[in-house]
């Protein structure tokens, strides 16, 4: 039994080095072999890491709700896009309101705790600087420890600040840059359309999303900026669950507490939007599951024409070593020797077009991830992946080609010319 094992791991290792020699001797030719391999692995490896990449990215950086968290919001659409339905809740749906959030605030239970913010566009200044298109979020003074926003410098707005109509600010990272850089700057005054606030704080940096900045903020009490802006729309209600286990039951809680508040009868549909962030979760699932579906409908073209291509080359091998083959059966070679021959030879030859599409996979996905805003990331498990397929391709098509060598007659064989 010994001596068996020792005769196949002898013959595999010989294979291997015949196989890779042949890749050696012939390039143009092992190039073109394995192009439909290569292009498989690399799609599917790209593909791969571009979901594994979003994947992190989502968890990290799209929804700052934390597994606890869910928003109340009075539209948001998720899923299939129909206008018919969405131009009906936007004539259905009231703006949420203040006095709403003081009443969810008050009757929850299951709320670690909840706060109110609405936002809008505007222009920032500081000693004739100024900044276009930045973010103004009205907001009570819990919402920066909901959206998991930690303070760099200085301190966050206040509860009394929000009571009071203080013009204070709390700014992000972008504006600091801005103005500010190697400054401290508390107690600086910040004007917001030519309005005066003074900063109290700034957050830390919280990088950007698709390429977008989240950090260009300002954050002022919200009833100042009820009292700067004065219409009250767009409120947006930010809420935790006492736990992540609970956290359906403080959604349900809430939306029976905004319904009953609106008085909206038992077969009357919501008129406001709960969401949290298991819905992007669910979202980017249904997307990753059409990608991988394509994905896979593309790499098994390739995977195929790769393999066809292979099984052809295996079988002009074996032609033109139809003399070798018949010497060799001539000296006592068996037919599962030759068998075993060719069908490594096979798998080596897709094996090394796996692992040529891995690292072409793993070259463009750096390039991809430092050149563009698109997250990549290649898990450690698609190297298996990626050469495992395509060996197992080359071994699945070189079983003709190796079959078709065991079979050959040694003394037809030798009669072969070279």
């Amino acid at each position: 039994m010994a001596r068996r094992k020792h005769l196949w791991t002898a013959s595999f290792w010989e294979a291997t080095r015949i196989a890779l020699d042949s890749l050696r001797k012939n390039k143009l030719r092992s190039f073109l072999t394995l192009l439909g391999i290569i292009l498989a692995t690399t799609t599917l490896i790209a593909v791969t890491s571009l979901i594994h990449g979003m994947d992190r990215y989502i968890a990290d950086k799209v929804s700052n709700m934390g597994s606890d968290g869910f928003r109340i919001v009075r539209m948001a659409w998720f899923g299939e896009w129909d206008p018919k339905k969405f131009f009906a809740m936007d004539k259905r749906n009231p703006q949420i309101r203040a006095d709403e959030y003081d009443f969810i605030r008050e009757k929850a239970t299951l709320l670690k705790d909840i706060g109110m913010m609405t936002q809008r566009q505007a222009r920032v200044a500081y000693k004739g600087s100024s900044v276009e298109g930045v973010t103004v979020n009205g907001i009570t003074d819990n919402i920066p420890a909901i959206n998991h926003v930690q303070v760099g410098i200085g301190r966050g707005i206040t509860y009394d600040e929000v009571r009071r109509h203080m013009p204070v600010a709390f700014i992000g990272n972008d504006i600091f840059t801005r103005f500010f850089e190697g400054r401290d700057p508390v107690g600086k005054t910040i004007s917001i359309e030519g309005d005066p606030y003074q900063v109290v704080g700034v957050a830390e940096a919280l990088g950007s999303v698709f390429g977008q900045s989240q950090d260009n903020f300002v954050m002022i009490p919200i009833e100042s900026y009820f009292k700067t802006y004065g219409a009250r729309q767009g409120i947006r209600l930010v809420a935790k669950a006492i736990d992540q286990e609970r956290l359906g039951q403080a959604q349900d809680e809430a939306r029976v507490l905004l319904r009953s508040y609106r008085h909206l009868g038992p077969g009357v549909d919501d008129n406001f939007v709960i969401f949290a962030s298991e819905t992007f979760v669910s979202l980017w699932e249904r997307l990753t599951k059409a990608i991988s579906a394509m994905a896979v409908g593309v790499v098994s073209v390739f995977m195929v024409v790769g393999g066809i291509v292979i099984m052809n080359i295996m079988l002009a091998v074996v032609t033109e070593r139809t003399r070798e083959i018949g010497i060799r059966k001539s000296l006592g070679a068996r037919r599962r020797d030759i068998l075993n021959q060719y069908l490594v030879e096979s798998a080596v030859l897709a094996g090394v077009g796996g692992l040529v599409g891995v690292g072409t996979a793993w070259l463009l996905a750096v390039a991809v991830r430092s050149f563009t805003s698109v997250p990549m990331s290649l898990p450690p498990s698609s190297i298996a992946i990626g050469v495992g397929l395509s060996s197992v391709v080359g071994l699945f098509f070189g079983i003709y080609p190796a079959l078709k060598a065991s079979k050959l007659d040694p003394i037809e064989a030798l009669r072969a010319e070279h």
